[in-house]
């Protein structure tokens, strides 16, 4: 029987921190064996990692994926470029999207759904130093918030 449902091996936490996140695709990724193997175990790290186009194709760079532990000669090569697997409307919109002043590509969220690797690219636009600020504020207000209500209604957590 298959496989079914999400399961996140990794997330790009500083993405959402360090960009306005615009628009979010779904994307499939090309891999060899030992390198989903290495992600089954849970073990990735797209933090560093980038998505460019080149020559038509998109192609995610600067992922970690570690050796996978029982692999052999055939193990892979940890920090190597992975072709991502677009529609051709979707990598010219992307390529148009990145050519305007600003904007990038940066992996979210890399995971299985039903059996089969994706990752979750989105087009981004940086954040300057006060928008970083601002952001952290209204979360600690929130939480203040929360916490000062779930007090009142005698609710400790």
């Amino acid at each position: 029987m298959a496989e079914s449902g999400i399961k996140v091996v990794a997330t790009n936490r500083a993405a959402r921190h360090d960009f306005f996140i615009d628009d979010v695709l779904e994307a499939g990724i090309v891999l060899t064996g030992t390198e989903v193997k290495s992600l089954r175990q849970g073990r990735a790290v797209i933090g560093d990692g980038y998505i460019y186009i080149d020559g038509g194709e998109a192609w995610a760079e600067n992922i970690h994926i570690p050796e996978y532990s029982q692999g052999t000669w055939t193990n892979h090569a940890p920090r190597r470029k992975r072709k991502l697997l677009l529609h051709g409307h979707e990598i010219e919109d992307l390529l148009q999207r990145t050519r305007e002043k600003g904007y990038t590509i940066v992996p979210l969220r890399l995971y299985f759904l039903d059996g089969r690797a994706k990752l979750e690219i989105g087009v981004a636009r940086g954040k300057k130093q006060h928008d970083k600020r601002q952001a952290l504020r209204e979360k600690q207000d929130k939480r203040e918030a929360e916490r000062a209500f779930g007090t009142q209604r005698g609710i400790n957590r």
